[in-house]
């Protein structure tokens, strides 16, 4: 490609080709995650928001400015997780550069990469160093320079990519956990990986051998929807499928290979050894049958949705309008969890949290089909907040997001609603209700690493308190009693154990009689979460 200048047409097959060699390596980019727990994601989300720009990116005008302010939507609409948003910030600044270019030049570009960095610092509250915006801001100042010393376009990204090289392996200096860890920044990796892919394109270099890119959408499992004016005769594919697949040596791009004749929305994501596949379909038996020849399949799912449109419209007829005042919208995963959340009084619950980050486009609709004008968000877990932010601003409806950080913060909030008080008040005493749970979670290590003082092999199981590791194990019930030790003080009078989707009933229920027996002062509850990867969440009040 040309070395002058950077057209419309450029920057589309730049975003390609980095989603293509972030596609092929986001496995890499999953196993940099400073805790070796299985729900390391970076990787993933970061390829699943880079895909939704550049299907934005591939569907309307081919000047530059089209094309830029399209991938800012696209990545926005499909940030998952925070290294996702982040990723829509930088483009997003970008984009405001490159408005004003119908050809970027070697200044153009870098003062371009300057304030995606700006924009990307702007949007965290609190920016830290060693992170993916170390590298941002150390590639955009590489750029600069290039540009500053007659540099052309090839030349500018080289210089950026050199930057961020170099910044990524600074980044275990900058921050002690990476150093302990032994790793570099996940989000930094990732970033290194799209400028590579990038630079690959411009230059005529191959990137991947893989087929081009699926697009890649998913909807939230539970929610509400406003009755659709089409009948549902008009659903092209009517069964929506979902299913867990469990193997060996599992490639979840190959499946999507497989999958994707069968229907749309077609969602493949997951390890060599678990992957969750969601499609829409008129054949799921076939979609099943080719799913048995790679593994074992679990939590099979098939709605017709043609019947569910139906039924809703009817619904819809037979209820009148009445708003509510507020709303909640909450996170959740597994069904027993969202269960308890829709019991509790939120209206909608979108399925995800670790693993499977919602993405912005995801809240937004969820606020959307919420049936107040006013809605609260409980994001439930840390690197959801700040996908639950970025709908703030994209809906008409007024929004308050509790910076819930986990499931039991996301109950304790939603005990104190009130729904005779404002959207403000309502988020101010649900935050604090949150503060007052401490939060245990017991689950096992993907990889060797260590951490916080822990030398941890693969297989162990771990013990975490509010995010933090504190215990490491070889048996389940050990973990979870010796982090209730460290969690129950003499001002302790409930706690609440959820069990997981891999925990049996007589295992669960052996659990509870031990911590009852451990903590006579405490009322002990068990529920069962069906939560994934995790054996036991716990909370103490």
């Amino acid at each position: 490609m040309t070395q002058g200048a950077l057209t419309g047409q450029h920057l589309r097959a730049m975003l390609q080709g980095a989603a293509l060699h972030l596609e092929k390596n986001k496995e890499q980019v999953n196993a940099l995650n400073v805790f070796p727990v299985p729900d390391g994601d970076t990787g993933t989300n970061m390829y699943l928001t880079l895909a939704a720009a550049v299907k934005e990116a591939l569907k309307g005008p081919d000047d530059l400015p089209s094309v830029a302010a399209a991938a800012s939507t696209g990545s926005l609409m499909g940030a998952r997780g925070n290294s996702g948003v982040i990723l829509s910030q930088l483009f997003r600044g970008a984009a405001q550069v490159l408005a004003n270019c119908q050809a970027a030049g070697p200044r153009d570009v870098a003062q371009a990469l300057v304030e995606a960095t700006r924009t990307a610092y702007r949007a965290v509250m609190k920016p830290v160093e060693g992170t993916i915006l170390t590298v941002a801001r150390l590639a955009a100042r590489n750029a600069l320079t290039a540009a500053r010393n007659g540099g052309d376009v090839q030349e500018v990204l080289r210089a950026a990519l050199t930057g961020a090289r170099e910044a990524l392996v600074k980044t275990p200096s900058l921050l002690p956990v990476l150093r302990e860890a032994g790793v570099v920044d996940a989000g930094g990796q990732g970033l290194v990986l799209i400028l590579e892919g990038a630079l690959a394109t411009l230059t005529g270099q191959e990137v991947s051998s893989e087929a081009e890119i699926l697009p890649v959408t998913s909807k939230p499992v539970e929610r509400p929807h406003p009755a659709e004016e089409r009948a549902a005769e008009d659903i092209t594919f009517g069964y929506c499928t979902e299913v867990l697949l469990r193997g060996r040596g599992l490639k979840a791009d190959a499946l999507r290979e497989k999958l994707h004749r069968y229907g749309d929305s077609l969602l493949v994501v997951g390890d060599e050894e678990t992957v969750k596949v969601h499609i829409h379909t008129n054949h799921p038996g076939q979609v099943l049958e080719e799913l048995l020849g790679y593994g074992t399949l679990h939590d099979i799912k098939i709605d017709n949705m043609r019947d569910q449109h139906r039924e809703y419209v009817k619904s819809e007829a037979r209820e009148t309008k009445e708003e509510k005042r507020l709303s909640v919208v909450a996170v959740a995963q597994g069904e027993g969890l969202m269960a308890a959340f829709k019991s509790l009084g939120a209206d909608v619950v979108l399925s995800g949290g670790q693993t499977m980050n919602p993405s912005t486009e995801e809240f937004v609709k969820a606020v959307e089909g919420a049936p107040a004008m006013e809605v609260l968000v409980l994001p439930n877990n840390k690197n959801v907040i700040l996908a639950a932010r970025q709908a703030e601003g994209l809906t008409s409806k007024r929004i308050a997001v509790v910076p819930t950080r986990s499931i039991p913060q996301g109950i304790a909030a939603l005990v104190a609603f009130n729904p005779e008080l404002g959207l403000e008040e309502n988020a101010a005493f649900m935050a604090e209700a949150a503060k007052r749970v401490k939060t245990g979670e017991v689950t096992y290590a993907v990889r060797s690493s260590r951490l916080n003082g822990h030398e941890i092999n693969a297989g162990d199981i771990l013990g975490l308190i509010d995010g933090e590791l504190v215990v490491t194990g070889g048996e389940v019930e050990e973990v979870a009693e010796q982090i209730l030790t460290s969690m129950v003080n003499g001002g302790s009078e409930l706690i609440t154990i959820f069990a997981g989707q891999d925990v049996t009933p007589e295992a669960a229920e052996a659990l509870r009689r031990r911590i009852q027996e451990r903590f006579a002062e405490c009322e002990v509850e068990l529920h069962v979460g069906g939560q994934p990867l995790y054996y036991y969440i716990l909370s103490v009040e």
